[in-house]
């Protein structure tokens, strides 16, 4: 019984899915791009028989002077061209219209067109030459009556003038209307003027001359230009234009047929898949009293399981409580590890200090004052006379004077290291005192200079950065003084210096560099950045770098990191780091929120 069921269900789904595919593909095929393609084409198509009227129109208007730029007959072609590239898009984007048919009465049209443009060409060369020479004509005329003033036989002035203007009245009736009886008049013309040019002076001989060259040009380029003229008209553009729009006419008929099929057949398909869901919604039905049936058996198995979650809770409650007393000793254990370390840090600069004090003390030049001493009491009996003649004497007082410089550089010297042991001091009781509570003491904030803060972080590396050989460099901002936890800062840069320093051992001298950065980014945040060309950190190890106890030093116990982006994060800031890989450096970029101090600028 269960397999027939199975069997049922198997091919009435089988069924439903495939009228469903019918349906999609008769939706699709349905659905006709062919009736937009062939509405664009239609506006190209009027696009381009309307420009090629305004291209004749602009032909007609150069030929009768209305307008004298050339320029107005290149800008329909050129649009014409570019609409006509639509066709070779329409062309790939539908397949349907890919025939021997389209592609024949597009090459005709390109081919009508491009035998028009030819003939433009040539009517614009002709025309300008005709132009020109019409130009040409009152200019030429008024130089020869100029001239003719100076002719000294009245007979030959009168009857010269008198062809040269017959002649002239002849080439522009000629311009208006090229006959071939005005050609002939303007033949017999030239004749005329040329027979009386030889009894003319010179330079007027040579102004006819010219005249008459023009007065050919007018009578050979004319014609030329009407018969250019008239196969321009000739060329059937829009007619080539009007069987393209004719085919697309056709083929937009026989895709709304088409279209039409396939409705039906949708139509059709439909009705049938929805008695499927009819019938499907009766099974629905029918089901839903079974699911019903099973859902009170799953209740009271729910009740059954509801009893032994809260056993299981009960238990879970006393082993989470057993948990948090163990991560609390954990915690403890942690901090107290943390405090070791940077305590540690802080201790080697306490060494760095007290082992420049001790040197100074023991180099000092306070024993040459027991020299001098010992000297003036030899000669207690006649100091004077040993200060004033003897050679050692003369020079007593210039060394007196240069010793007491000296050992007062001295005890400055040792004093600034004693104010610098003394703020190590300082910082070893500010770092017990922070961590002694599990989640960390109090903000101390109070006003500080980030430069100087970073100063005093360097010296209490400077041992260490001196013994390595590594160059610091300094690119500090300019940052008013902000109010901010000192010994938390301090900390955190103790700890990324000396891990710059550490990540620099392997590398030649010459590359060992550090690079300090301060800024304020956007006006609100604080930004210190600590920059080494170091081994560098592979990009595996980047998102472990912050987690306690991780490291990748021999000697390291993974604390330092660790407790520096605690700290961080207890100032409402963010400690993060960048590498490029192994041998290319790592750059550690604190960000802290930026709070000037009163009356700072």
């Amino acid at each position: 019984m269960k397999m027939s069921r199975r069997s049922n269900a198997s091919l009435l789904g089988a069924a439903t899915l495939s009228i469903a595919a019918v349906l999609v593909f008769l939706y699709f095929n349905s659905i006709s791009h062919e009736t937009s393609t062939y509405f664009e084409s239609r506006d190209v198509i009027r696009q381009l028989k309307q420009l090629d009227a305004h291209w004749e129109t602009e032909i007609l208007k150069s030929r009768m002077g209305v307008t004298q730029d050339y320029d107005l007959l290149v800008a329909p072609l050129t649009e014409m061209k570019r609409l006509g590239a639509s066709f070779e898009t329409m062309l790939h984007l539908d397949p349907g219209q890919q025939t021997d048919e389209w592609k024949a009465h597009r090459d005709v049209y390109l081919a009508a067109l491009e035998l028009k443009t030819e003939l433009v060409e040539q009517f614009k060369s002709h025309d300008a030459v005709l132009r020109n020479s019409l130009a040409f004509l009152p200019s030429a005329a008024d130089d020869i009556q100029f001239q003719l003033a100076r002719v000294e036989d009245p007979v030959l002035l009168q009857n010269t003038a008198t062809n040269i203007y017959d002649l002239l009245l002849t080439g522009l009736e000629f311009a208006q209307s090229a006959t071939s009886d005005k050609s002939a008049e303007i033949e017999v013309g030239i004749n005329r003027v040329r027979a009386a040019s030889d009894l003319l002076p010179a330079p007027l001989s040579a102004s006819i001359s010219i005249l008459l060259n023009h007065i050919n040009l007018i009578q050979r380029e004319q014609p030329f230009v009407n018969e250019l003229l008239g196969r321009i008209a000739a060329v059937p553009v829009a007619e080539r234009l009007d069987a393209i729009n004719q085919m697309l006419n056709a083929h937009q008929q026989q895709a709304v047929e088409k279209e039409q099929q396939y409705h039906l057949y949708l139509i059709i398909l439909s009705a049938v898949m929805a008695l499927l869901l009819l019938y499907l919604v009766h099974r629905l039905v029918r089901s839903y009293k079974v699911i019903n049936d099973v859902n009170k058996a799953l209740q009271e198995a729910n009740a059954s399981l509801e009893r032994r979650v809260e056993e299981r809770t009960c238990e879970l409650r006393n082993a989470q409580t057993e948990l948090m007393d163990t991560a609390r000793q954990a915690g403890m254990a942690e901090i107290a590890t943390n405090v070791l370390h940077n305590v540690g840090n802080v201790l080697n600069s306490v060494n760095i200090s007290a082992e420049l004090v001790t040197r100074r003390v023991r180099d000092s030049k306070s024993r040459g004052l027991a020299k001098a001493v010992a000297m003036m009491n030899e000669h207690a009996a006649d100091l004077g006379n040993f200060m004033a003649l003897d050679e050692k004497g003369r020079l007593l007082p210039g060394y007196l004077n240069q010793l007491v410089i000296t050992l007062d550089m001295e005890q400055q010297s040792i004093a600034e290291e004693l104010e610098r042991l003394t703020k190590s001091v300082d910082h070893i009781k500010e770092i017990v005192a922070t961590q002694q509570s599990y989640a960390g003491a109090a903000d101390l904030v109070e006003t500080l200079s980030i430069t100087s803060l970073l100063e005093d972080a360097l010296h209490m590396n400077s041992g260490a950065l001196t013994r390595h050989s590594v160059a610091v460099v300094r690119e500090y901002g300019s940052v008013p003084e902000i109010m901010g936890d000192k010994h938390r800062i301090l900390l955190i840069m103790i700890n990324l210096i000396s891990n710059a320093k550490y990540a620099m051992t392997q590398t030649d001298n010459a590359a060992r560099k550090i690079t300090l950065a301060v800024n304020i980014v956007g006006g609100t945040t604080l930004r210190i950045c600590v920059k080494d060309e170091g081994e560098g950190i592979s990009p595996e190890n980047l998102p472990r770098l912050f987690v306690h106890g991780f490291t990748t030093r021999k000697e390291g116990h993974g604390f330092g990191l660790h407790s520096c982006a605690l700290a961080a994060v207890e100032m409402n800031g963010q400690l993060t780091a960048h590498s490029d890989g192994p041998g290319k450096g790592a750059s550690f970029t604190l960000d802290l929120p930026f709070k000037p101090a009163a009356g700072a600028q």
